[in-house]
């Protein structure tokens, strides 16, 4: 099994790339580069905010990491497996039980109530409902009165954190968010931001999330920056000034 590069120490990563491409399209004028040769590894309990201009590669690169598209060249991990050379069957398995997934737009079912929401992935894996677990993230997002409502009956914020709720009950490994503070007012958003930084400090879960906000990015430990399919900056400890100087330097 080839290794992922630039491993700073023994403790294997969380998931990561390796000389990953993706390319859309068939034929040269009509081919799109959304990925070209990305290597990339996410450290066990890390936040790692991944930023971009809109087509720059930053939901794809999310995507293919988290075995939901497959790359063109190259390997896409998620710890010792390499997503790229498994069957179907074994990478939605490895979904179900190492990732959790937090969209924008919610994807909430709209005839089931938020308790039935929230422990959906689990009825799907066949899975029994730890009760101490789902009264702690219930709890801690403050849903416990509105369990019984409709997503229809939930103010956006509301469905955010019943979306962010379903994506935790399965205690996964990897939590990617894409644009997960778009569709929120900034209080909420803050919110939702200190409990994925908690969930990253506190439960030792990997935080992987998309981002065109410098002030989301500040949350993160970790910034990595694409323009056209490429990493073109790393930072470390971002802050909203320091993307926002970032961005205006790469003119993005």
């Amino acid at each position: 099994m080839s290794q992922l590069p630039h491993q700073a120490s023994p403790v294997a990563p969380a998931c990561g790339t390796e000389h990953l491409s993706k390319v859309y399209g068939l034929g040269s004028d009509s081919q799109v580069v959304a990925l070209d040769d990305v290597s990339v590894t996410m450290a066990p309990g890390s936040f790692t905010a991944i930023m971009g201009p809109s087509g720059s590669g930053k939901s794809t690169l999310m995507h293919c990491m988290a075995g939901l598209d497959r790359a063109t060249s190259g390997n896409a991990w998620m710890g010792e497996a390499n997503l790229s050379q498994l069957p179907e069957k074994q990478v939605t398995r490895i979904r179900r039980d190492k990732v959790g997934f937090v969209f924008q737009s919610f994807n909430l079912l709209p005839t089931l109530t938020a308790r039935q929401n929230i422990v959906l992935p689990l009825d799907l894996a066949g899975r029994k409902v730890d009760r101490d677990h789902f009264a702690a993230v219930v709890e801690s997002l403050s849903l416990g009165d509105r369990l019984t409502h409709r997503p229809s009956q939930l103010s956006g914020g509301q469905q955010q954190r019943v979306a962010i709720a379903r994506a935790l009950m399965t205690r996964p490994q990897v939590v990617f968010a894409d644009e997960p503070t778009g569709a929120l007012d900034s209080r909420t958003g803050t919110a939702l931001l200190e409990y994925l930084r908690r969930c990253s400090t506190e439960q030792g879960q990997t935080i992987i999330m998309v981002t065109h906000d410098p002030k989301a990015a500040a949350y993160a430990d970790r910034a990595l920056v694409l323009l056209d399919g490429r990493i073109v900056d790393d930072v470390t400890g971002p802050t909203a000034e320091s993307m926002l100087t970032t961005f205006g330097r790469l003119g993005a």
